[in-house]
C-alpha cells in the first residue's frame, strides 16, 4: 500500500512509538473506557503526540465500526504518526500482552481450575480498573463537552444506552444529522463558546497536523487495500481447512469469529452478549460458568474486552480436539479466533482513515463529527457505569418498566472487598495521583493478599 512509505516528518522515531505502544498495550485495563482513558493520558496530556481534536475525531470514526474501538483507535493514531507500518505496530502492540496473558491463564484453566491468587489478582486490577475508568469520564468530559449543546446531546446518548438501550448505530446516525444540520443552520460550533478552557485544559501537540500521515482515498487504493486484506483475514482459515476439513472445530468457530467482527455493532459488551449466546446456546463449545470465567478473565486482562474469544477459541479446542492433541487444537483455535476477529479491525482502519482524514476538514461535516463526539463521550458514561455495577455488585438484573432497559444492581449483593479496594484505588489515583501501572500494581497485591487471607 502507497501509504506505508510515507515517511513522517516528525521527530518521534518508529522505535519510540514500538515502546510506547507496548506499554500502552500492558496498560490497557478496563475494556473501552479504561483503554480509552490510557491511550488519551499518554498519547495527548504526556507525550502530545495527538492533539485532543485529532485523537476525538479517529475515536469518532471508531466508535462507528464494527469490533473493537480502542484496539481500532490505536491503529488508526499508529497510522496517523507512521502510516501503514505504524498502524500494524500499534494495533498488534495493543493486543499482544493480553493475548500472551490469556493463553496462559486459559491453559491455566482447563489443567488446574480457578486458582485462588489468581482470583485475587483479578480483584485488586477491577477495583483498580474502576479508578481508570472514572478518571477517563472526568477527564475526556470535561474536554469535549465544553457547551451546552454538547453536553445535551452527550447526555441523551447515555440516556438512549443506559435507559432505553437504543442500537449504538442509531445514536451515533441521529447525533451526526443533528451535528450536521446544526452546523448548516449556521449555529455556533460544538467546540465553540469556551476558548480560554481550551486553551487551559489542552497542550500544542508536537506534532504539527502537516506532519502526520496523509493519503489521498481513491478507488485503486481501496480496492488494493480490499485485496490484500480480505486475502490476509481468511487465508489462514482456507489453510486450516485443507488441512483438518471444514467441519474441525478451529475453521467452524474461526469462521464464526469472522462473521461476529462483521455483524457486531455497539461496543465491546453488545459483541460479548451476541459470542456469550452463540457460543453457549448455538455451538456448546463452552458451558454458561465457563462463559462467565472467560469474561471475567477478559475484564480483568489487558487488552480488548473481545479477547474472550480466545479463551471461547481455546476451550472449544480443548473439548473437541478431533485429530490433533487437546492442547494443540486448543492453541489452534484460540490464534484463528483472534485473527479472525482482529484482522479486519485493520481494514476498517486503513480503508477509511484517509476519507475521514479529507472529511473533516469541511465545517458542516466536521459538525457532524463534533456531535458524534459528544455522543461517544456519553457512551463512554455508560460503560464506566456499567463496568462499575459490576465489578461493585455481585448480581444485576433488569429494571421492568414499560419502554426502558434499565440494567440496576441488587444492593444486597454489593461485594465489600471490592468496595474497599475501589476506595483505596480511588484514593490513590485522585488524591495521591499515584501513576496507573503503581496503582495497578499496589492493587493487585493488596487484592492477592485479601483472598489469601480470608
Amino acid at each position: 500500500m502507497a501509504d506505508s512509505f510515507i515517511r513522517a516528518s516528525h521527530n518521534v522515531t518508529f522505535t519510540t512509538a514500538l515502546r510506547t505502544w507496548l506499554s500502552i498495550g500492558f496498560q490497557s485495563f478496563g475494556g473501552p473506557a479504561g483503554q480509552i482513558a490510557v491511550m488519551h493520558r499518554i498519547l495527548v496530556d504526556e507525550k502530545r503526540w495527538v492533539s485532543e481534536q485529532r485523537f476525538l475525531l479517529a475515536l469518532n470514526y471508531c466508535t462507528m465500526l464494527p469490533g473493537p474501538e480502542a484496539q481500532q483507535l490505536a491503529t488508526y493514531i499508529g497510522w496517523l504518526l507512521h502510516g501503514t507500518r505504524g498502524g500494524l505496530a500499534a494495533g498488534l502492540l495493543f493486543i499482544l500482552p493480553g493475548f500472551i496473558a490469556m493463553m496462559l491463564l486459559a491453559a491455566i484453566y482447563v489443567t488446574f481450575g480457578q486458582l485462588p491468587l489468581i482470583t485475587g489478582v483479578f480483584l485488586g486490577l477491577k477495583a483498580a480498573v474502576l479508578a481508570l475508568v472514572v478518571a477517563a469520564v472526568i477527564r475526556v468530559g470535561s474536554r469535549a463537552l465544553r457547551t451546552t449543546v454538547a453536553r445535551a446531546v452527550a447526555v441523551l446518548a447515555f440516556a438512549g444506552i443506559f435507559v432505553f438501550a437504543l442500537p449504538f448505530p442509531l445514536i451515533v446516525l441521529g447525533a451526526g444529522v443533528f451535528g450536521y444540520a446544526w452546523t448548516r443552520a449556521g449555529r455556533k460550533d460544538f467546540s465553540a463558546g469556551s476558548e480560554h478552557a481550551a486553551a487551559a485544559n489542552a497542550h500544542l501537540p508536537v506534532i504539527d497536523d502537516a506532519q502526520l500521515t496523509h493519503v489521498q482515498p481513491t478507488v485503486m487504493r481501496a480496492v488494493r487495500v480490499l485485496a490484500i486484506w480480505l486475502t490476509l483475514w481468511f487465508l489462514p482459515i482456507a489453510v486450516t481447512a485443507l488441512l483438518l476439513g471444514a467441519d474441525h472445530v478451529a475453521v467452524v468457530s474461526a469462521l464464526f469469529f469472522a462473521k461476529m467482527a462483521v455483524v457486531t455493532f455497539g461496543g465491546a459488551y453488545a459483541v460479548l452478549a451476541y459470542v456469550a449466546q452463540e457460543a453457549v446456546a448455538t455451538h456448546g463449545w463452552v458451558t454458561p460458568a465457563q462463559m462467565l470465567d472467560g469474561l471475567g478473565l477478559a475484564e480483568t486482562t489487558p487488552g480488548p474486552l473481545i479477547l474472550v474469544v480466545q479463551f471461547v477459541g481455546f476451550l472449544a479446542g480443548h473439548h473437541v480436539p478431533g485429530t490433533l492433541a487437546p492442547l494443540a487444537s486448543a492453541l489452534l483455535c484460540a490464534c484463528l479466533a483472534v485473527w479472525a476477529t482482529f484482522a479486519p479491525c485493520f481494514l476498517w482502519i486503513f480503508l477509511g482513515a484517509p476519507a475521514v482524514e479529507k472529511l473533516h476538514r469541511q465545517p458542516a461535516l466536521a459538525g457532524a463529527l463534533a456531535a458524534i463526539t459528544a455522543a461517544v463521550v456519553g457512551v463512554i458514561m455508560n460503560l464506566a457505569l456499567w463496568f462499575s455495577l459490576h465489578v461493585l455488585f455481585a448480581q444485576v438484573h433488569a429494571h421492568v418498566v414499560p419502554g426502558t432497559a434499565l440494567t440496576l444492581p441488587i444492593l444486597s449483593s454489593l461485594q465489600f472487598p471490592a468496595l474497599i479496594l475501589a476506595v483505596i484505588a480511588l484514593l490513590l489515583t485522585f488524591w495521591l495521583r499515584w501513576p496507573a501501572l503503581r496503582m495497578l500494581g499496589t492493587l493487585a497485591v493488596l487484592g492477592a493478599a485479601w483472598i489469601m487471607m480470608s
